[in-house]
């Protein structure tokens, strides 16, 4: 093989093996990362997500009465979208207190569905999907009252949310359960 031949061949090799390289590690960021290690959400919480007024809500810590915890996030890549959850089981009376709480605060309230729900109702918000679920469902089931505390919309004149934010909880006090949520696209 001449060295001209040689080279190209290396040079081939090398764009294909490149080409996999960077379509792995692009193509697997996109995907929602599901934690199941809870001593990252600390991590999380407060490295990532420091500089965000849009997590205050969350807890700082996991709390020690938590049970049936799943966190779910998705870091955000170049102008991608990104989003936060953490939710856990907490006694029944946290929870009604969660609920009193954040229903005063709420600037806008819905029962299950999922962002495309929410926001195609008159003077509805995006929100969220149900990404710590149980199974692959995307909406939350009725029994959750999703409570948005802040939407900000960023986008602009004829493309109402193209970009924005949105933050709060879903509780679904039957289930003795609270959804800490963060979304940004």
């Amino acid at each position: 093989m001449k060295r001209s031949q040689f080279l190209l061949a290396l040079a081939s090799l090398s764009i294909v093996g490149g080409s996999f390289f960077l379509k792995r590690n692009f193509s697997n960021t996109r995907e929602p990362k599901i934690i199941t290690d809870t001593s990252r959400y600390k991590e999380i919480r407060n490295q990532l997500w420091s500089n965000n007024d849009q997590v205050k809500h969350f807890p700082n810590e996991i709390p020690t009465d938590a049970k049936a915890v799943r966190i779910a996030y998705s870091p955000e890549f170049l102008q991608g979208s990104s989003f936060f959850q953490i939710r856990l089981k907490q006694p029944p009376n946290k929870i009604e207190k969660f609920l009193s709480q954040y229903r005063n605060s709420a600037k806008h309230k819905y029962r299950g569905g999922n962002t495309n729900d929410h926001i195609n109702q008159p003077n509805g918000v995006p929100t969220t999907f149900f990404y710590t679920s149980d199974s692959h469902t995307e909406s939350f089931p009725a029994t959750y009252e999703i409570l948005v505390l802040n939407a900000d919309n960023k986008g602009t004149p004829g493309f109402k949310w193209n970009h924005g934010d949105s933050y709060g909880v879903a509780i679904n006090s039957s289930a003795s359960e609270i959804i800490y949520w963060y979304e940004k696209w």
